[in-house]
């Protein structure tokens, strides 16, 4: 007897979709049910990527700017005709790991915050008359961390936990769940470019991992799709890690 469809009838907005972890993520969601409206900036190619798969539209919109994001959601409910599940991952990754902390990352950390929040107060209004909604946001990627930034890394994961609690606390008495996953050193497109060029961050990665490999972006999908479930209907304001275990504490 086959599974039942665990999204079925769910209506999901995934950003960052094109390739990496927003791409394993929209097929994940699609594979289980979900309609998905997976966007992407301006000459990404997403809306030609998914042009065969059931369940999916493409659709290219700004994803830096807080000031759009609010026509984004917009577009978004009326291309889905709702909005159930909201999966927030940005294109922040700076041009060279981070190598501490100082005014990059506070810049970084800052936009990030800027964006999550204005994708989630516009998106609101459509999760509140949502049966499930669901909003889960993706920290940044080990490789955009030099190998020695630990601390850099921890402060990322902090404050996403932070903005995760916020979310939690302001949108749990409408049924709505807002958790985060962390994902550690994934092989995406982005990470290998980094790879490339900093091998020895790639050897750090796995070393610091307790199963010595990196992961795949389908690893952090499948977290994806447990906090959008009713198996995660009262996990709110927590995240998961993706790091197949740490062995530097």
């Amino acid at each position: 007897m086959a599974e039942p469809l665990r999204l079925y009838g769910m209506k999901a907005l995934v950003t960052s979709a094109a390739s990496g972890i927003g791409e394993a993520v929209v097929r994940t969601l699609a594979k289980h049910g979900a309609s998905v409206l997976a966007v992407d900036t301006p000459g990404s190619g997403v809306a030609q990527h998914f042009a065969a798969v059931r369940g999916v539209k493409g659709h290219e919109a700004e994803l830096h700017d807080p000031d759009r994001i609010p026509a984004l959601v917009e577009e978004a409910a009326g291309k889905l005709g709702a909005i159930d599940i909201v999966v927030n991952e940005f294109p922040l990754d700076p041009d060279v790991p981070i190598s501490g902390e100082g005014d990059e990352l506070d810049a970084l950390l800052r936009r990030r915050a800027e964006l999550i929040m204005a994708m989630c107060r516009s998106a609101l209004p459509y999760l509140e008359k949502s049966p499930a909604g669901r909003i889960i946001n993706v920290g940044l990627l080990r490789s955009v961390f030099a190998a020695g930034a630990q601390e850099a890394s921890r402060k990322a994961e902090q404050d996403l936990a932070a903005i995760s609690r916020a979310l939690a606390a302001e949108t749990g008495s409408f049924g709505i769940t807002a958790n985060h996953v962390q994902p550690g050193a994934i092989m995406t497109p982005d990470s290998r470019k980094v790879f490339s060029k900093d091998k020895a961050l790639r050897d750090h990665c796995i070393s610091i991992s307790a199963a010595k490999r990196l992961g795949e972006p389908v690893d952090v999908a499948k977290v994806v799709l447990f906090l959008a479930s009713d198996d995660a209907v009262f996990v709110s304001g927590a995240g998961v890690v993706v790091d197949g275990g740490r062995v530097d504490g």
